[in-house]
């Protein structure tokens, strides 16, 4: 019996051709803007990318920077690895789980994710690992889309959430910014043009 992450797993292999178009109205009517907002806050000359998926962040890598990227799907970061050489960017991708990451404590100034820890099967073991390999001082940047501030769109959502979660393998009720909360960061803040459904967390360790 395949286990959670297994499932996962093989949901983000099958879509991983269609990604890029699934997501291409969105990703022009906000998700790039946010994204850009997202980068913009980078801090530092060591960074971690999770979940680099196909490379939709690669426009907005800031210069002068080291860029380490990693994601669990091989089928996803085959994609994202012709988009690097096509495009020239500087980034070192490789193929390891967020919820076990190989790096030692305090290695990266900045861990950032863009709408990851929807799909993460173990959310809080995943944030807690950023945490481990944040510098001490550092952040950790999210963005993250999550269950709604509102009661009836929360309950919609909620309703939802098991066919999106087969199909796609996001779960879209995923209250991040708790799990955030619990992980013993110094401070986490909220980007105050957070909506209610997308939200942009800069955790300091």
């Amino acid at each position: 019996m395949q286990t959670e992450h297994e499932k996962t797993k093989h949901r983000y292999n099958r879509i991983a051709p269609f990604f890029d178009s699934f997501g291409g109205l969105l990703e022009g009517l906000s998700f790039n803007q946010w994204r850009e907002i997202l980068w913009k806050k980078i801090e530092g000359q060591h960074i971690l990318e999770v979940g680099v998926g196909t490379g939709k962040n690669f426009p907005f890598y800031p210069p002068n920077t080291r860029i380490t990227a990693i994601d669990f799907s091989e089928k996803m970061l085959a994609l994202a690895e012709k988009k690097k050489h096509r495009k020239h960017i500087n980034v070192d991708l490789n193929l390891i789980d967020i919820q076990s990451l190989c790096y030692a404590d305090n290695s990266f100034d900045t861990v950032i994710a863009s709408f990851v820890f929807c799909s993460v099967p173990q959310p809080i073991k995943g944030l807690q690992e950023l945490y481990r390999v944040c510098k001490p001082g550092g952040q950790v940047l999210l963005l993250e889309h999550v269950l709604s501030d509102n009661n009836i769109m929360a309950k919609m959502m909620q309703f939802m959430n098991p066919l999106v979660s087969t199909l796609f393998g996001a779960n879209i009720n995923r209250q991040t910014v708790k799990s955030v909360q619990s992980c013993g960061f110094e401070k986490v803040l909220l980007d105050p043009a957070s909506g209610s459904m997308i939200k942009l967390i800069q955790a300091i360790k």
